[in-house]
């Protein structure tokens, strides 16, 4: 049970943690400041594998809509994916996701929404930031350089997702650690190093809580792994950028309330100094940031 004690003691422990200070993020003439509330990512799937139905998109006319719908709920950035990381999911290649994506960026890059592309392929990411793109959301591990380099040319923005594999699509097992968010800080100080010295100035580091490996899929220990992971976030803050999660569903407690779960996990990332929430409930958990802001 999660209780104010399990809280105070985490506190205690990593005490000179607490008060770290993040960089504020400059992309495509915008800046998020990361000091008080959480920025909030709403979701837009085109693939019709995605489980989560209400986030599914299967024209670019519906896409449009919701992304409009998403911002006028107050999305600050819209987080578009052509291809769902359950394991059984049909494999998109990269010229049809950039087919797929760019009618959509091109719209309502011109309208003035910051939209944000979730991809490994470097091919589709070079042509969504070209089409206006702001944000690289990056499922895949060990970019090139010349992935940053894109990323800064276009002045964009870029979130690094942590990945045990090659890609998002080629996971196994879960490999555990004494210290998970030490193996996380270890992991992104590297790639943060990589993207600054190509000059990148909007970076995002993203446990990959949302990912299906094989031997997670147990509920309680996914649940676990992942409550952990939102309340050691302000540990990875030290590494002077914000945090970004996916906030995931526990649809085996939740069950046909599912939709109201990532309400709940929001809870467990806003304690833990979680600074951008992705989420495909964006007016339940607006409310709960909006709540919370309110108690502070």
């Amino acid at each position: 049970m999660l209780t104010l004690e399990t809280l105070a003691t985490l506190c205690q422990k990593h005490a000179a943690d607490l008060t770290a200070r993040v960089a504020d993020c400059q992309f495509r003439g915008r800046t998020f400041r990361h000091q008080d509330s959480p920025y909030l990512m709403g979701v837009i799937n085109l693939s019709p594998d995605s489980w989560y139905r209400e986030s599914v998109v299967l024209s670019t006319g519906a896409a449009l809509e919701k992304a409009r719908r998403l911002q006028a709920e107050g999305a600050h950035l819209i987080d578009l994916g052509t291809e769902s990381t359950l394991a059984h999911a049909a494999r998109i290649d990269p010229q049809t996701q950039s087919q797929k994506l760019l009618p959509i960026i091109k719209t309502l890059s011109q309208e003035g929404l910051l939209l944000s592309i979730e991809t490994y392929h470097p091919s589709t990411a070079r042509d969504c930031l070209k089409a206006g793109a702001a944000v690289l959301n990056l499922t895949g591990t060990h970019p090139s350089d010349e992935v940053y380099r894109m990323v800064a040319d276009h002045q964009a923005g870029i979130i690094l997702c942590y990945v045990q594999g090659t890609h998002v699509r080629e996971v196994g097992d879960f490999v555990h650690s004494p210290d998970h968010a030490q193996s996380l800080k270890d992991y992104f100080q590297r790639e943060i190093d990589r993207a600054t010295a190509a000059g990148v100035r909007a970076i995002w580091i993203d446990p990959g809580l949302g990912f299906y490996y094989r031997n997670l899929q147990d509920s309680a220990a996914r649940i676990r792994y992942q409550a952990e992971t939102f309340l050691h976030s302000f540990r990875l803050r030290t590494l002077g950028w914000p945090v970004c999660h996916a906030l995931p569903h526990a649809f085996e407690f939740f069950q046909e309330e599912v939709r109201s779960a990532e309400a709940l996990f929001a809870v467990l990332a806003i304690l833990g100094k979680t600074d951008l929430l992705r989420t495909h409930e964006i007016p339940k958990v607006r409310a709960f940031v909006r709540t919370l802001g309110v108690l502070s």
